[in-house]
């Protein structure tokens, strides 16, 4: 069966797309001086750092999630997402930006320091990952000196820290890189020649991504109330990452349909995104309440630090209001065949999951950076303006980088008629 579709066209990045996300990175911007000059002092320094660690953590999680895709598609040899795997190869294109903005947070997070007062005495530590950065945490006779931090001083020193983080974001860059670069030239060539390495490629990085992501999680979230430890927190991570980069990919497909693009794409390709966001909104509940319920029913008392300060008032709505939009809302609204066809639903329950799961990573992140009593009303200018700039700054970057591709779908790709043609 051939396809009645032309092939020749590209995506055009202009008009409002382009002037809205600009606007919102000028937004994004205004709000970083705002926290760092204008609220409160130190207070203020501190809730933009941890507000861009978030956002930074978030929107590298949501490349990573497109290579992730690519790959996972690759390795089943499914032939349905074919249409419009330009939008997740375009997320691969923008990796490299994400890998190095999450690496220059860090990294200033770890090396700007302010004074906390405890007990009456004065501590010199870090922005992000005082928990264990602090001078003196690992050295025995140190007033700082910290056994239980000591004891995991291997991986939680600055030097391996930041070693394990930048190896584990160039990898999974090269990677993307790679998938990019063999479907492209798999456009120029025809053949098989390039979809047997993408398979091969697709294999190697989905046994690195499983072995490392969970450590890249335990790093870059986990070590920032490092007394704390759950062996699930990576898999509970890897299960936010997938259920946010499908409702972004679902998302930017939707409206580029809308606006005349990707005009083979039917209600039959959002119908099966529907079901993967689905799927896997209820894997991350299984997960979220296999840590929380295991912590209770193990008797292990000294784990339930993590879930006290998420109980504490300042948080406990946002706890629950967690579950609402992250499994009760994609449960309820997703749960039918005819739902998930809808595209104005779909839509809905897109930008649901994505806020759903920005309030995950707040809720794993501002409790060990923040004291409860600094948040009694968690989210102000700076959460609104950095979450709005980082969200104009991934449109731009994405939208420019769908832009480059000569054309919007890949046209030699052995399965590309039975994606044009895919049937539920």
């Amino acid at each position: 069966m051939k396809t009645e579709y032309s092939f020749n066209e590209r995506f055009e990045f202009a008009g409002k797309a382009k002037t809205w996300s600009l606007i919102g990175i000028v937004i994004g911007v205004l709000g970083i001086l705002y926290g760092f000059f204008l609220d409160h002092g130190e207070l203020g320094v501190q809730r933009t750092f941890s507000n861009l660690l978030l956002m930074g953590y978030y929107f590298a999680c949501v490349c990573i999630a497109g290579v992730f895709f690519l790959a996972y598609q690759y390795a089943a040899q499914a032939g349905w997402s074919v249409a419009f795997l330009r939008i997740p190869q375009a997320f691969a294109r923008v990796l490299p930006i994400a890998a190095i903005v999450l690496v220059l947070i860090v990294v200033a997070g770890l090396f700007t320091t302010h004074n906390v007062v405890e007990n009456g005495k004065t501590f010199v530590t870090p922005y992000l990952y005082a928990n264990w950065a602090t001078h003196g945490v690992t050295t025995p006779g140190s007033e700082n000196y910290d056994a239980i931090i000591a004891g995991k001083s291997a991986v939680l020193s600055i030097p391996s820290f930041l070693g394990a983080i930048i190896i584990f974001l160039a990898a999974y860059t090269f990677f993307g890189w790679m998938l990019v670069k063999y479907s492209e030239s798999e456009d120029e060539l025809g053949g098989m020649s390039n979809y047997s390495k993408s398979f091969k490629i697709s294999l190697i990085f989905l046994v690195v991504f499983g072995f490392t992501y969970p450590v890249f999680a335990f790093d870059g979230i986990m070590s920032l109330e490092a007394h704390w430890f759950s062996t699930m927190f990576g898999w509970y991570n890897l299960a936010a990452l997938h259920v946010a980069g499908l409702s972004v990919i679902t998302l930017i497909l939707i409206l580029a349909h809308q606006s005349g693009y990707f005009p083979w794409v039917t209600q039959n390709h959002i119908h099966s995104l529907g079901k993967l966001m689905f799927g896997f909104s209820i894997f991350w509940t299984y997960v979220w309440f296999a840590q929380f319920f295991l912590t209770w029913y193990a008797n292990m008392p000294e784990e339930s630090v993590y879930f006290y300060k998420r109980w504490e008032p300042e948080y406990k709505w946002w706890f629950w209001l967690n579950i609402v939009l992250n499994f009760c809302a994609p449960l309820f609204l997703l749960m039918s065949r005819d739902a998930k066809r809808y595209y104005s639903r779909m839509v809905m329950v897109c930008i649901i999951l994505i806020i759903g799961h920005w309030l995950d990573y707040y809720l794993m992140i501002f409790p060990g950076t923040l004291p409860p009593h600094e948040t009694a009303f968690p989210f102000g200018v700076e959460e609104i303006t950095i979450f709005i700039g980082f969200a104009g700054l991934f449109t731009f970057l994405v939208l420019n980088a769908l832009s480059k591709f000569k054309s919007l779908v890949p046209s030699k790709h052995p399965f590309v008629e039975e994606s044009l043609h895919h049937q539920i």
